[in-house]
């Protein structure tokens, strides 16, 4: 028998590790994704509670009364949004004929435009477009939608309550469970360098999609483009998928505008406004705040966002830095592994030194 050579056995290992994660990732998606959206919200609670703590009166507070109150707003604000949505989705079945009557405006324009006698009117229009889609049932299917993300929603609150309420005991636990001192004073070093870098990553990233959803909010509402509080919401909340996620948030409103206003002068302004908060944000307040945290190389973050995508869709694609910089500080902690690291790693020479 020729024996193997080590190096290659190992290789074989990796790679069937790899298949083997990927297909736990993917038939295990309605467990695992709960818990790993619930572990990064604790992370925001965390860092929000610490900062009520440098409040003058509420600072004084007992840290377990504060963790408290976070949890509380949070699971106030999903309650308020879930609502915002079921709300904007009744409205447009409202204002849908609005819709129809811009959209036959529009066509009359374009065929003055290109000097087209014979306007088709809106059966023509639809027969044509819309022909095959039925706006009932997108709306059923979307509340459904809704009702499962709820569902999430509830479980992901949950698990944040008890990730909570056990954190301050996890050192315990794991000096108990790590017999050995070296063991465990590498593991807890691991934790608490996860805990520092995307705790600062996403509470800071929170709070410029904060910032980004109320000027956004703003340029809507004075602009007069219907449910401005939902896109400024899709606004802020896809601003957590890195390159893509700001062009999705500007695109949905701005094409809204094309059959609200049925102008498209108007329809360029709110874009040019939108874009240019997005780019305020993002080439000036975003890289002052952030700078490089995550230490992550933009090919990395990249491949990361399209196999988290593929693998869990938005959630995954919201996900995607996190766990993907989380996997980066574990493999920089061992030896073998740490060469993996450095490649991921947008700057090597702190990858080099990072030695946990």
């Amino acid at each position: 028998m020729i024996p193997v050579p080590p190096s290659l056995s190992n290789l074989v290992n990796a790679a069937l590790l790899v298949v083997l994660g990927g297909f736990l990732l993917i038939v295990g998606k309605g467990v695992l994704l709960p818990i790993l959206a619930g572990v990064i919200v604790v992370y925001i609670l965390v860092s929000a509670s610490e900062a009520l703590g440098r409040v003058p009166v509420v600072g004084r507070l007992p840290t377990s009364l504060r963790r408290g109150l976070v949890l509380l707003a949070f699971a106030a604000a999903l309650v308020a949004l879930t609502g915002v949505v079921v709300a904007t989705i009744s409205q447009i079945l409202t204002r849908a004929p609005s819709y129809q009557a811009n959209i036959e405006n529009l066509v009359a324009q374009a065929a003055e435009l290109f000097a087209i006698d014979d306007r088709p009117d809106w059966p023509t229009i639809r027969a044509a477009t819309f022909g095959r889609f039925s706006f009932q049932d997108f709306i059923n299917t979307a509340l459904l939608n809704v009702t499962s993300v709820g569902a999430s929603v509830v479980l992901v609150i949950v698990y944040s309550a008890f990730l909570m309420a056990e954190r301050a005991g996890f050192g315990r636990k794991l000096s108990t469970a790590l017999r050995n001192p070296d063991d465990a004073a590498r593991t807890e070093a691991i934790i608490r360098d996860i805990n520092e870098r995307i705790g600062d990553y996403l509470a800071i990233k929170t709070l410029i999609n904060v910032i980004l959803g109320a000027v956004s909010f703003a340029i809507l509402w004075v602009m007069d483009v219907d449910f401005p509080l939902f896109w400024a919401l899709t606004i802020g909340l896809l601003n957590y998928v890195p390159y893509f996620g700001s062009l999705i948030g500007v695109a949905m409103p701005v094409a809204l505008s094309v059959v609200q206003f049925g102008d498209l002068g108007r329809t360029v302004t709110l874009g040019v406004l939108l874009t240019t908060a997005q780019m305020a944000v993002g080439n000036v307040l975003e890289p002052r705040l952030i700078g490089r945290r995550v230490n992550l190389s933009p090919f990395v973050v990249l491949v990361a966002l399209a196999v988290w995508t593929a693998l869990w869709g938005l959630p995954g694609a919201l996900l995607a830095v996190p766990l993907t910089s989380m996997l980066a500080i574990v493999l920089s902690a061992f030896e073998p592994t740490r060469a993996i690291a450095i490649l991921m790693a947008d700057r090597a020479v702190d990858a080099k030194r990072q030695r946990i």
